[in-house]
C-alpha cells in the first residue's frame, strides 16, 4: 500500500530516478536532499550507490517509517517535513530533488519551495523537479480526467507548469536552467531492459512520464 501510495513503479522508477541524478552530475560523495521521499522510492536505490549524506522529508509519517526501513542506512535522515521549508543550514547540499511533489502544490508554494532549495544548496549545486505539461499528450489526458472530475472530489490536486514559466522563476530566483525535457522523451540510460507495469519495455533509454527541469545554484 505504501508503495501504492506514491503513484506506483516503485521498483522500476526508483533506479531510473538514481540514473537520472548520476546523469546530472550526482557523485557517490555528494549530499542529496529529497523533498517528498514518500516511501523511499528513490532513496531504496540510492542506498546502494550514494556514500554522502542524504535528507529525505515528506507529510506522511509512515511513508517515511517505511522509507528509512527499506533505506537501510542508519547514517540518513528521515524527517517530517514542516511547512515549505527545508530542515538544513545554508549552502549544504549538492543535489535537492522533488519528484511528483510541485504536481500537488499550488505555484505559489512551488516557488516558495525553490527560493528555500536555493538557500540549503551549495554554489554550482542543482535542483531536480518533475512536473505536469499540458503539451505532453499524457499529461493532457490528467487534465481532462481532472475536468470530469469536477463536483466530485475523486481525485488528487494536479498542478501542470510549463517551461516558459520555469524559465521565468529561475530567472527571478538567479538559477540557471540546465535542461527541461518532455515526459515522452526517451532520455535517461538504462544499463538493462526495464519493463514498466504497462508491458511497455525501455531497452536503451527511457522517459519518466513526468517532464523534467534541471537547474543551477
Amino acid at each position: 500500500a505504501v508503495k501504492i501510495a506514491i503513484g506506483g513503479e516503485f521498483e522500476t522508477i526508483g533506479p531510473l530516478l538514481r540514473e537520472l541524478l548520476i546523469l546530472h552530475g550526482l557523485q557517490k560523495d555528494h549530499y542529496v536532499i529529497d523533498v517528498g521521499c514518500g516511501s523511499g522510492r528513490l532513496a531504496k536505490p540510492l542506498a546502494q550507490w550514494l556514500e554522502g549524506k542524504y535528507l529525505g522529508i515528506d507529510v506522511v509519517p509512515d511513508l517515511l517509517n517505511y522509507a528509512r526501513n527499506v533505506a537501510q542506512r542508519p547514517d540518513w535522515r528521515f524527517e517530517l517535513a514542516s511547512g515549505l521549508t527545508i530542515p538544513e543550514q545554508d549552502q549544504q547540499a549538492d543535489m535537492v530533488c522533488f519528484f511528483s511533489v510541485f504536481t500537488h502544490l499550488l505555484h505559489e508554494e512551488s516557488f516558495v519551495y525553490l527560493r528555500e532549495t536555493k538557500r540549503v544548496l551549495k554554489p554550482g549545486g542543482k535542483v531536480v523537479l518533475s512536473f505536469l505539461d499540458f503539451k505532453v499528450e499524457s499529461h493532457w489526458t490528467i487534465f481532462d480526467n481532472d475536468v470530469k472530475d469536477i463536483g466530485n472530489g475523486s481525485k488528487p490536486l494536479n498542478i501542470f507548469m510549463s517551461a516558459d514559466m520555469l524559465r521565468t522563476w529561475a530567472r527571478h530566483l538567479d538559477l540557471e536552467v540546465e535542461t527541461i525535457v518532455d515526459g515522452n522523451t526517451p532520455y535517461v540510460p538504462v544499463s538493462e531492459p526495464i519493463t514498466f507495469e504497462d508491458g511497455t519495455t525501455a531497452t536503451d533509454k527511457a522517459h519518466l512520464w513526468q517532464s523534467l527541469c534541471v537547474m543551477v545554484r
